[in-house]
């Protein structure tokens, strides 16, 4: 790998975090970009932090000004009322301009897998649209699709074993036959850093060794952490329903209606071959202790800009 600077979007947050421990083991130089510049993180002072001011382009240029790689991992998970998908859209169309015109060599972009621009929920259009904008930078690059990460600090796999500890049922929507194949997280930055150091441009769905359904996934969780919950099949607009209550009472957005559609479209999986080989239920079973004792919060984050996410 070239010994130049590399970017990385939000190195204090979840997967940028990973990115750029694996970048800082191999003694590359990093600057991140990020909305979070005083949050509490172990880098001491070897990470070079910039703000992420997407209303700047001048300052969002020179902060990329001359990198070799910029790795991005920003977006949106739902739309709220201090950000939406459109807006996460049109900013990060701003990054890859700045990008071209700062001359960065390569861009390593977090996507989903199967986006497209004709999906009825704006999460995967929005990602396509993004796919779109950047081939047509013209700038060397890979987009990596993932569907779930999993790993410490992670919210999906840690708050459906919270759920499971606290509840004395668990509902999934439908019948809960959808896949899902989710990736350890830090084989997920493997894979970045590794794309990273590349050339030519590629597509690679990042997904782990494992699929399973909702269903088996849940009760795979409660059987490692000794939780074995009833698994109710519910409507989806009940399963929201309960979930917008239970996000009134941890002041957060546990689902939406995009992401039940998503789940149930059967867009959290593909056939390719896996990228990772951390299994998700040896993971669960080495954390089985720890794994859902505290609810992970979303928009707690996104609140907190101070402290670590573990802290959280």
């Amino acid at each position: 790998m070239s010994g130049g600077r590399h970017v990385v979007t939000g190195a204090f947050g979840f997967s940028g975090k990973h990115i750029t421990r694996r970048l800082l083991a191999a003694d590359v130089p990093v600057r991140t970009l990020t909305n979070s510049p005083n949050r509490r993180h172990s880098f001491g002072d070897r990470v070079d932090v910039h703000p992420l001011c997407f209303d700047d382009e001048r300052r969002l240029v020179e902060a990329l000004r001359g990198a070799e790689t910029l790795y991005n991992t920003y977006w949106v998970r739902f739309n709220h009322k201090d950000f939406t998908h459109v807006g996460a859209v049109e900013n990060t169309r701003r990054l890859f301009d700045a990008a071209r015109v700062a001359g960065v060599k390569r861009i390593v972009h977090v996507s989903i897998t199967n986006p497209s621009e004709d999906s009825p929920f704006e999460y995967f259009s929005g990602k396509a649209k993004l796919e779109k904008a950047l081939r047509d930078s013209g700038l060397p690059h890979t987009i990596l699709r993932p569907a779930v990460l999993f790993g410490e600090e992670d919210i999906l796999i840690n708050n459906i074993a919270w759920v499971l500890r606290k509840f004395p049922v668990f509902g999934v929507f439908g019948d809960g036959s959808y896949r899902i194949q989710p990736i350890h997280v830090d084989d997920f930055a493997a894979l970045a850093v590794r794309e990273g150091g590349g050339s030519g441009d590629r597509v690679i769905d990042a997904i782990g060794p494992e699929t399973f359904t909702f269903r088996e996934l849940v009760e795979k969780i409660g059987a490692i952490i000794g939780r074995r919950r009833p698994i109710v099949s519910v409507p989806p607009s009940l399963g929201r329903l309960i979930g917008s209550v239970t996000g009134w009472f941890v002041r957060d957005v546990i689902i939406t209606r995009e992401e039940i559609g998503g789940l149930m479209a059967d867009l959290l999986h593909t056939d390719s071959a896996p990228a990772g080989e951390t299994r998700l239920t040896d993971w669960a079973r080495e954390h089985r202790e720890t794994i859902g004792r505290r609810y992970a919060s979303e928009l707690g984050r996104r609140r907190d800009r101070q402290r670590s996410y573990d802290m959280l």
